[in-house]
């Protein structure tokens, strides 16, 4: 899978880690020090209200949960596949995913809590979206399993078994994205509060544009090329 896969995936997926270390960071240090990027956390936070019989908390980190699933869900709508080709329409779901993270940041600064909804989906869309064009081999919005990978494939070589180094590099990469983006994203919130969301959706429409700019050139050089 992993030689397959184009050269220009490790500069995306360091970004979109890079992207999603800056919203957990935010949501961290301004969403009842709740994690958005990854439901684990939200997820024992969940167990703990229902123990606590504490309904509101509950429903509410409920509608995190689901937030989340129901970004995916919009992920597989607009790519529809797992294979990775050139006009699946990646930068479309970037920028809604800018567009959700804008809107969350307008809602957090109103005071409503909406805003963790809309942030849950826009990783939700942005993990569904990084999950389908890789086969479900990468992941940018949590590192557990980048970890543990790391940890499998050491240990593999250690038996003599020969390592992936791409897929070793591109974990560390998305590692590094994701610690990174947290640093900006704490930064931000130091000095702009939930206003800070706008650099992590300024990076997703960075990105979608990017990318259209690069599949654009890319037409337009295997046009040039046929007889």
């Amino acid at each position: 899978m992993f030689t397959k896969l184009p050269r220009w995936v490790e500069v995306g997926a360091f970004w979109l880690a890079a992207i999603a270390g800056a919203v957990n960071a935010i949501g961290l240090l301004g969403f009842r020090h709740q994690a958005v990027s990854h439901l684990t956390g939200t997820s024992t936070w969940l167990s703990l209200t229902l123990v606590g019989a504490d309904l509101g908390e509950s429903l509410h980190l409920f509608g995190v949960l689901l937030a989340f699933v129901l970004g995916a869900a919009l992920s597989g709508v607009i790519i529809g596949d797992a294979v990775l080709r050139l006009g699946r329409r990646y930068s479309v779901a970037l920028l809604i995913e800018a567009a959700l993270l804008l809107a969350a940041m307008l809602a957090l600064m109103r005071g409503s809590t909406s805003g963790h909804f809309l942030a849950s989906a826009a990783c939700g869309l942005q993990n569904g979206m990084v999950s389908t064009y890789s086969g479900a081999a990468i992941r940018t919005t949590h590192v557990s399993g980048l970890f543990t990978d790391l940890g499998t494939m050491l240990g593999a070589r250690l038996r003599g078994h020969a390592m992936d180094r791409r897929k070793a590099v591109l974990y560390l990469l998305l590692i590094v994205g994701f610690i990174l983006g947290g640093c900006v994203g704490a930064l931000g919130f130091q000095q702009m509060q939930f206003a800070a969301l706008a650099i992590p959706a300024a990076g997703a429409a960075a990105l979608a544009l990017l990318y259209w700019v690069y599949r654009y050139r890319s037409m337009a050089a295997g046009k040039a090329a046929q007889p």
